[in-house]
């Protein structure tokens, strides 16, 4: 009985990738290649092929010039491929051109990471920004087929007047659809701004991982947190937000918040629908940028995920938080290269970083100690003396800030030193005036 089930179930589909690029500064790298390969095998298919192009000059129709069509189409049919994927950006009227011209479905670099985020999605959130995400593509790629439909005639009688096309009736529709999306997206956003809200009362510090897509940042997530969350070498593993707790050394309880990761010419339709999670990572108290150090594309990696969180800062008007670097996957090179990069590490004048392993766990102490710095660096000290009868600010100190020390005096009262937050600290002042010496 098992293997007849077996047997049924549909063979995966096999693609066949065309990497375009026209100048030699846009040259795919052999991990350009890697990423892309890794994209495919992402959404469930087999790899028939992936070669990159010189396209020296574009073709209006099909993007790519004859003769590479042609190879194309050669190729693959004799790989027997049912998917072909340009890992590019295809105008509506190209992508057209080149299913009827190869006989089979095109997708292009955007469409293609549309497909794996829908196969990840998850939660409820998860599916409303990935839903989101394909219907402001899909209605970008609208054009004219219908040309044997012309214009549907409205209303009744001989000189009725013409009615809406067919293109325009679909345009209306998936307005409607994104309409309610968004709508549905900013409940999303409320719900999230309370839970924010709610660990801000409770004094609790956010910490934020980011980085490439398949830069370890779920590896590190689960060494830190002792979770189990989805970790695969894969791009896209993670694509729901994910928070969890963990304790910091002397700091004591902080929410650790896995997201999704970037990637290179990450589609403006992603990041429009992701914003409500994206903006989760500009509301933490710090920023962990996860890099794969053994990668020979880290640089150009980092570069991309600073565009986009510079993007996301502009367009929500929201600062970044400070920042730290996670250079992970130490284990990957070789222990002469991995020590170097460790006292790299020390030694760095950007950001302050931790060479670690999220895989063996090599480095976590230090950078937990390092997270701890980073969130104290932006508190202030402060030092008061409380009767017994302020037992209410002992205990708004005790909660929302960090008591570092606390000494019972012969008089009955108590010496506090308190670091706070310039949040926490506005906060004190309005609450309790008087009890601290107004600034300068």
């Amino acid at each position: 009985m098992t293997d007849k089930f077996i047997d049924r179930l549909p063979e995966p589909e096999t693609a066949g990738v065309v990497i375009p690029w026209f100048t030699p500064a846009d040259r795919p790298t052999p991990d350009r290649v890697r990423e892309t390969s890794g994209l495919v095998e992402a959404l469930g298919c087999q790899l028939g092929f992936v070669r990159p192009e010189q396209i020296r000059k574009k073709n209006p129709s099909f993007l790519l010039s004859g003769g590479i069509v042609d190879r194309m189409a050669e190729d693959l049919e004799a790989a027997g491929c049912t998917l072909a994927v340009i890992d590019g950006v295809l105008s509506p009227v190209q992508q057209r051109n080149l299913e009827k011209r190869l006989g089979m479905k095109v997708i292009d670099r955007t469409g293609l990471i549309l497909e794996i985020f829908g196969l990840r999605a998850r939660t409820k959130e998860g599916r409303l920004q990935v839903e989101l995400a394909r219907i402001l593509y899909e209605r970008s790629r609208l054009v004219r087929t219908w040309t044997h439909l012309e214009r549907q005639r409205g209303g009744s009688g001989f000189l009725s007047g013409p009615g809406e096309s067919q293109l325009e009736a679909d345009r209306r529709m998936l307005d409607d659809k994104i309409i309610r999306l968004r709508r549905d997206l900013d409940e999303v956003k409320r719900t999230r701004a309370v839970q924010r809200s709610g660990r801000r009362r409770t004094g609790t510090p956010v910490i934020a991982l980011v980085g490439y897509t398949n830069s370890g940042k779920s590896t590190l997530f689960n060494r830190l947190t002792g979770s189990d969350v989805f970790a695969k070498d894969m791009p896209f593993a993670t694509l729901d937000p994910t928070i969890r707790k963990i304790e910091l050394p002397s700091l004591g309880d902080a929410a650790l918040i896995d997201t999704v990761g970037f990637i290179s010419d990450l589609p403006t339709h992603l990041i429009d629908s992701f914003q409500a999670t994206l903006e989760e990572s500009l509301q933490a108290d710090l920023l962990v940028h996860v890099r794969d150090r053994s990668s020979v594309s880290d640089r150009e990696q980092a570069r991309d995920v600073m565009t986009v969180l510079e993007r996301l800062e502009k367009e929500s008007g929201l600062p970044l938080p400070p920042l730290i670097e996670a250079w992970n996957k130490i284990d990957a090179m070789p222990a002469e290269e991995a020590a170097a990069l460790k006292n790299l590490a020390l030694a760095e004048t950007g950001p302050q970083a931790v060479a670690v392993s999220a895989l063996t766990g090599d480095g976590m102490d230090e950078l937990l100690k390092l997270i701890e710095r980073s969130l104290l660096s932006g508190r202030q000290e402060i030092e008061l003396d409380l009767l017994p009868a302020q037992g209410r600010i002992r205990a708004w100190l005790h909660q929302k800030g960090d008591v570092v020390e606390e000494r019972a005096e012969d008089d009955g009262s108590s010496h506090l030193v308190v670091r706070l937050s310039a949040e926490r600290l506005g906060q004190f002042r309005a609450e309790f005036p008087g009890l601290l010496a107004t600034p300068d």
